[in-house]
């Protein structure tokens, strides 16, 4: 395959998984899905090798080839999807409900998989929105659905096990009608350069994606890279280590001497942190390169079972998900001398059995070595719009009283990092409230001399609660969440570019 033709069917297969997103927030019910779109789709070839993913959400993406590797071996047939959301078989953490479509040519060749992973607002459990602070186990957190074959008597069975299950079978059918579109997409590819043709340009795409990832980790220095963090456990901090390094064109990232699992809610699966490790490994490479599984090819990542980074079975997940999956992050960008963003999603579940919210909010990016970091955004594993103001009020019985940047909070240096947001809510019935964040004790690190960020800050009532916490917010109560600035780079005063 020549270069233009191979950039043709990489960009062919880019459009079909930004189309399957396009259909899956269009035909979402829940705001989760249809306005902050916290939903994301890719296509695998039939050995199960991710070809090409959307732009989505960096913690769903990484992770969505496990899911894939957890049905591969069964008897698939036209018409039958798959369903799963267990973390410890393929999922993330319950919320993240993964619907895959095997793809079929005609004469029921097997061509691939179409794939979509959505973050739905509640999957049952102990409290609305299924995302508690202070959960132990995984039964807390919600419905575990191991892989099973999705069809209307599985819809059924499972949302009735959830809230609002009218909402939840909306979603789970917006998933099925995105992967039949990358299933058509697929299938036209096929007609127009043959079953063989088709075949050979996604192990070309892969390799391609492959090389190029290559010959930019050689390009970085050979060696070792370490860095420490810590993760703000209830009951104390979590330390986490990484070694990172790079050998030729090929890079190990390290987690050994980490914590381990623990009983609260910041325990990883494993995927959690592959997918982490991804994005970081993106972030240090190209952009560019095709989003597949050849990209992951030169990356190796380590973290013993038993850990924080690598949970057994029944360790509850939600919060490694999306918090512990930052810091993983930011560990891997700081050992490489990045300043840091805010290390955080900001997790806000509000709802009683009427409704359910839930809202990840956007902070500090840390600054570069030659710009200062955006504000307000959201940073690494999140990669989702906020919930319109117009659409939450309308929605649900809050009412949103500030929105705004938390001008100052960005780390000082020769590049400033971005500031935070302030979110203030108030309540107009009764609701159970939950935080899962971060960097409340700690700040966001700057970089090369660099200040760090503000931390962020959590209020009840005008009272101060901590990082992690749930409870009850009565009608006319507020809550208030300050998210942290991203950290400086470089030293206040130096000239630009000496901070590099």
């Amino acid at each position: 395959m020549d270069a233009i033709e191979l950039q043709v069917l990489a960009g062919a297969l880019r459009a079909a998984c930004e189309e399957m997103g396009a259909v899956l927030i269009r035909s979402a019910h829940s705001s989760n899905i249809k306005e902050r779109r916290d939903a994301s789709t890719a296509l695998f070839d039939a050995r199960g090798e991710m070809v090409m993913q959307a732009e989505h959400i960096p913690v769903h993406l990484g992770a969505m080839p496990t899911a894939v590797a957890a049905v591969l071996d069964e008897d698939h047939r036209p018409g039958v999807s798959w369903i799963l959301n267990d973390p410890y078989r393929g999922g993330t953490h319950l919320p993240d409900i993964t619907v895959i479509t095997p793809v079929f040519a005609e004469g029921n060749e097997l061509l691939g998989f179409a794939a979509s992973r959505a973050h739905h607002a509640d999957v049952g459990g102990r409290i609305p929105g299924s995302m508690p602070a202070d959960s132990r186990t995984l039964d807390e957190e919600g419905v575990v659905i191991a892989p099973r074959v999705l069809d209307e008597a599985a819809i059924d069975e499972l949302t009735a096990r959830m809230r609002q299950p009218a909402e939840r079978r909306a979603d789970l059918r917006a998933q099925l009608a995105a992967n039949r579109v990358g299933a058509l997409r697929m299938r036209r590819l096929a007609q127009r350069v043959g079953l063989d043709g088709l075949r050979a340009g996604f192990a070309e795409v892969l390799d391609y994606a492959e090389r190029r990832t290559r010959a930019c980790l050689a390009a970085l220095p050979d060696g070792t890279r370490t860095a420490t963090d810590v993760l703000e456990a209830p009951d104390g901090d979590l330390e986490l280590r990484v070694a990172a390094t790079v050998d030729g064109d090929e890079l190990v990232l390290d987690f050994a001497g980490s914590a381990a699992q623990h009983d609260g809610n910041l325990n990883c699966p494993l995927s959690v942190t592959v997918s982490a490790c991804v994005f970081a490994v993106r972030v240090l490479t190209d952009p560019d390169i095709p989003s597949s599984a050849g990209a992951h090819r030169p990356v190796r990542v380590l973290a013993p079972e038993g850990s924080l980074l690598n949970a057994r079975p029944p360790a509850a997940v939600v919060g490694g998900n999306v918090e512990t999956s930052s810091r993983v992050a930011d560990l891997v960008l700081r050992a490489f001398g990045r300043a840091c963003g805010q290390g955080t999603m900001n997790n806000l579940t509000l709802g009683n059995e009427r409704f359910t919210y839930y809202e990840t909010l956007g902070g500090g990016q840390g600054a570069c070595p030659d710009a200062d970091g955006p504000s307000a955004v959201h940073v690494a594993m999140s990669n989702t719009l906020n919930t319109p103001v117009e659409a939450l009020e309308r929605t649900f019985p809050l009412r949103v009283t500030r929105y705004a940047l938390r001008r100052g909070s960005g780390g000082a240096g020769a590049f400033r990092g971005g500031d935070g947001v302030v979110r203030e809510v108030e309540a107009l019935e009764d609701v159970t409230y939950s935080l899962i964040t971060e960097r409340r004790r700690h700040a966001p690190p700057g970089a090369a001399g660099g200040a760090d960020g503000a931390r962020g800050r959590n209020l009840v009532a005008g009272e101060p609660v901590g990082p992690k916490a749930t409870g009850v917010l009565r009608a006319g109560q507020r809550l208030t969440i300050e998210t942290p600035g991203g950290g400086g780079h470089g030293a206040a005063g130096s000239p630009p570019g000496s901070a590099a």
